[in-house]
Formats: C-alpha cells, sequence, structure tokens
C-alpha cells in the first residue's frame, strides 16, 4: 500500500513538471518572432540611407576631372599672381595693358572654376605650387625691360601653351558635361591670350620698335572685340 502511494505521488510529480515545460515552450515562440521583427524594422532604413549618401558622394565627379580642376586652379593662380605683379611693375605700357587684361580675365575664370568646385564637393588649393611662387618671386627681383621679357616669356607664352593643351585634352577628356562645357567655352580665351603674347616682343621695351607698337596697338583693339562675348569678359581698355 505504501509502494502504491509512492508510485502515484511520482507520477503525479512528473506529469505537473511535463506541463509546465510544456508552457513554458510554447510561450515564447511568439514574444520570440514579435521581438525579432521589432528589431530588423527600424534598423534596415537608416543603413540604406547612409550607403546611397556615401555612393552619391563618390560618384560625383570622375578623378581625371576633379585632378583637371586642380591643375587648372593651381596654374590659373600662378597667372593671376604674375599678371597682378606685371600690371604693376612693367616698364612697357604694352605689356602694363596686357597683364591688366589678364587679371581681369583670369579672375573671373578662377571664379567660375570656384563656384563649380564647389557644387562638385572638390576642394581646391589654396595657393599655386610652391615652384611657381618661387618663379613669382624671382620674377619680381627682375626690372625694366628684363622684367617685360621675362613675364611675356614665361607667363604669356609658355605658361598659356601649356593651358591650352590641357584645356584641349579636357574638352575632349572631361565626363562632367557641366565641367567640359567651361573647359570648352574657356579654351579659345586662352588661345586669345598666347595670340596676343605672340604679338608682343618677347625681349621686353628696348626691343618694342615703331613697327611693334603699332601693330600690338591694332592686335589690342583686334582681341578686344573678339574677347568680349567670352566668359571671362572684355580686356582692360
Amino acid at each position: 500500500m505504501t509502494s502504491f502511494l509512492k508510485l502515484s505521488t511520482i507520477a503525479a510529480a512528473a506529469a505537473f513538471a511535463m506541463g509546465g515545460a510544456l508552457a513554458q515552450s510554447t510561450a515564447p515562440a511568439t514574444s520570440s518572432g514579435s521581438g525579432s521583427s521589432a528589431r530588423t524594422a527600424p534598423a534596415a532604413q537608416p543603413g540604406a540611407g547612409t550607403r546611397n549618401a556615401e555612393s552619391k558622394k563618390d560618384d560625383k565627379l570622375a578623378r581625371g576631372d576633379r585632378k583637371f580642376m586642380q591643375e587648372a586652379a593651381e596654374s590659373g593662380m600662378y597667372e593671376l599672381q604674375a599678371a597682378k605683379l606685371a600690371s604693376t611693375k612693367a616698364s612697357d605700357p604694352e605689356v602694363k595693358k596686357y597683364a591688366e587684361m589678364l587679371v581681369e580675365q583670369h579672375t573671373k575664370s578662377s571664379e567660375e572654376l570656384a563656384q563649380l568646385a564647389q557644387a562638385k564637393g572638390v576642394e581646391l588649393p589654396a595657393t599655386a605650387p610652391r615652384s611657381k611662387r618661387k618663379d613669382v618671386e624671382d620674377l619680381g627681383k627682375k626690372q625694366g625691360a628684363e622684367f617685360d621679357k621675362e613675364f611675356m616669356k614665361e607667363v604669356g607664352i609658355q605658361a598659356h601653351e601649356k593651358d591650352i593643351k590641357k584645356f584641349q585634352e579636357a574638352s575632349k577628356d572631361v565626363k562632367d558635361p557641366e565641367l567640359k562645357a567651361w573647359a570648352t567655352k574657356t579654351l579659345p580665351v586662352l588661345q586669345e591670350h598666347l595670340a596676343q603674347a605672340k604679338q608682343l616682343p618677347q625681349s621686353g621695351g628696348e626691343m618694342m620698335g615703331k613697327g611693334a607698337g603699332s601693330d600690338t596697338t591694332k592686335m589690342g583693339a583686334g582681341s578686344g572685340s573678339k574677347s568680349s562675348g567670352s566668359s571671362y569678359g572684355s580686356p582692360s581698355k
């Protein structure tokens, strides 16, 4: 009799334990599913937004386009600094007039490029390269006809020849349509700068005879009308 009572007690306890275990196994199933849904839903949207923003920024401008903008800014600052120096220091009136025209037109060009760079998220250099700043310093040490000759050779001829080559390539190779339009629009103005420089005597004031003076005067009058419709504006008079 005692054994029967013990067996009944053990069976009842086992049945109670099984019922509790069954209740515990079914209850978390619902809460686990809802908890998983609550965690994943809000996390998906912010993650996708961040990736899209980064992709848009990275794809904004091709590497070659960015390099062209930075190089154009560097050469533009060098020529502008040298032209500002020549506009006050040149001894020949025609060289001074040419320098003043460069200051006006390269200033406008630099402003246009800066606006494009801001729109495209490109950081342009703050100054001309160190080597070019040194060139301007060395130019400033020269005087009179020697200064005029050096300015026209280094800036009027050589710098503009390099610019033209760069802009010719950019007008074909640049991928961004707005940047390509700017390069294409600026190219003929740079070519005009070079053409005007070639008509000024290369060796400075001492070789600027009467014939050269009359030629440059005619050149200045003709080039003004050509440049007036460009993005740079008309030359200073």
